[in-house]
């Protein structure tokens, strides 16, 4: 099990992001949350199977791929904190 953390920056706010991957993540073995930042960027935290975490990541990229300009992401050990995959406020 893995924990991912991405921050997506550019035009990531306002266009449906943190709903449509919440819709994407229930199609998957993840858990975690996606959130708006204020610098405008939007950051997710989703753990998992890796290869299920590859797969939900890049249905994510998939359908955002036009409005992010850039990622930053880092990779560590589950926390098993998550009971399942939530917007924050």
């Amino acid at each position: 099990m893995e924990r991912r953390e991405i921050y997506y920056s550019g035009r990531v706010q306002g266009v449906g992001f943190r709903y449509t991957t919440l819709q994407i993540a229930s199609g998957f073995r993840v858990t975690g949350y996606v959130e708006n930042l204020p610098d405008g960027r939007v950051h997710l935290v989703a753990e998992g199977p890796s290869e299920e975490l590859d797969r939900f990541t890049r249905a994510v990229l998939s359908r955002f791929g036009h409005y992010i300009r850039a990622t930053e992401e880092t990779q560590a050990p589950a926390t098993m904190s998550f009971a399942g995959f939530t917007i924050r406020h």
